[in-house]
């Protein structure tokens, strides 16, 4: 009997490692930064850049990514005395709502630099589910797969918010899909009032949709957050549809759990479910979408947690998924419709 339980755990113990296998784990120089981070199923890959802080990309192998990147600054360092903000693109968190920020930090803009201007540390972990005892941080740990390769992100403590930063990064081992799973601990200073706020610049779009949940609060479907809304912006069958405006940033949030990014070749969608009955930043959102005029062609997709008080030894964590596709030939409306499902008959 003993020995029957013994191969049984072997076995498992093997096709556990098989599958942690398919994803890969390599260092590479990327855009003049040194030490970046790429995760690679095969499939989909993703780059992570841990000296700015940033998750820079995610693509499908041998083609084009879909995050924005400045090429201006690429391969520079983080600067925490910059009065000016080093916009390097891809994807990372900061404090909700920014109404705040002056009242906790000494400036109204840039981010605070915990969060978006210093040097982050990157460790390599094999989780299992709900073992942090494996090397994983207890954080959220029922949000994990099974058993995962994953890329841990610390940032350093933020000084005026005394949070510190935790991103949990993975591959699904055979889909196109990625993970972030991003944790705010508070570890030092008066208790703060805050959310999680993750930014994703994107490239250019063919269009950005964004569903209009059933008996949403707002009464247009989406709350205006601009002067202005883009040219190309309308709201029917279930969907906000928006592209960017070359002449003015505008930016639009509602109560959605998901968004979706369409471009030539392209698209990209991201989950993060809202919660119920919490209290959300910016008018009550959780996604927003910015989109940026001319020079620097780029779209945010934002998605928000909820409003929480936090005091040392607590924290808060916010998942996102971000689901890789490749456009057929359907139009842009029907591709949304399609991977909202909104068009699924009634039965």
């Amino acid at each position: 009997m003993k020995r029957i339980v013994f191969l049984w755990l072997l076995l498992l113990l093997i096709s556990v490692q098989i599958v942690a296998q398919k994803v890969t784990v390599r260092q590479a120089e990327y855009n003049g930064w040194k030490d970046a981070i790429i995760l690679s199923n095969g499939k989909v890959e993703t780059v992570i850049v841990p000296s700015i802080g940033r998750v820079m990309q995610f693509r499908f192998v041998g083609e084009e990514g879909v995050f924005w990147e400045n090429s201006a600054v690429a391969g520079k360092p983080v600067n925490p005395e910059s009065k000016d903000w080093i916009n390097f693109g891809g994807d990372k968190p900061w404090p909700a709502p920014q109404a705040a920020w002056p009242k906790v930090t000494p400036r109204a803009w840039p981010p605070p630099i915990g969060f978006d201007s210093s040097l982050w540390e990157a460790e390599k972990v094999f989780c299992y589910k709900q073992r942090p005892m494996d090397g994983c941080s207890p954080f959220g740990t029922r949000a994990y797969p099974p058993a995962y390769t994953a890329i841990q992100l610390h940032s350093p403590v933020d000084p005026h918010y005394g949070i510190k930063v935790h991103r949990q990064i993975w591959l699904d081992a055979t889909k196109s899909q990625l993970t972030i799973l991003t944790t705010y601990e508070k570890v030092s200073g008066p208790p703060v009032k805050t959310g999680v706020w993750v930014i994703t610049q994107m490239n250019e779009a063919e269009a950005v949709f964004v569903p209009v949940p059933k008996g949403t609060q707002y009464q247009d479907g989406y709350n205006k957050q601009s002067k202005e809304l883009p040219e190309h912006f309308k709201v029917a069958n279930g969907l906000i549809e928006l592209k960017r405006d070359p002449k003015k940033s505008t930016k639009i949030g509602n109560d959605a759990g998901s968004l979706l990014w369409v471009g030539q070749k392209h698209m990209l969608k991201i989950d993060s479910p809202r919660v119920p009955n919490a209290e959300y930043p910016d008018n009550g959102s959780s996604a927003e979408v910015y989109t940026n005029l001319d020079p620097l062609k780029y779209i945010e997709l934002e998605m928000l947690g909820p409003l929480k008080e936090i005091k040392v030894g607590e924290w808060i964590t916010h998942t996102n998924v971000y689901t890789l596709m490749r456009r057929s030939k359907k139009t842009l409306e029907a591709e949304a419709q399609n991977i909202f499902k909104l068009n699924k008959p009634t039965r």
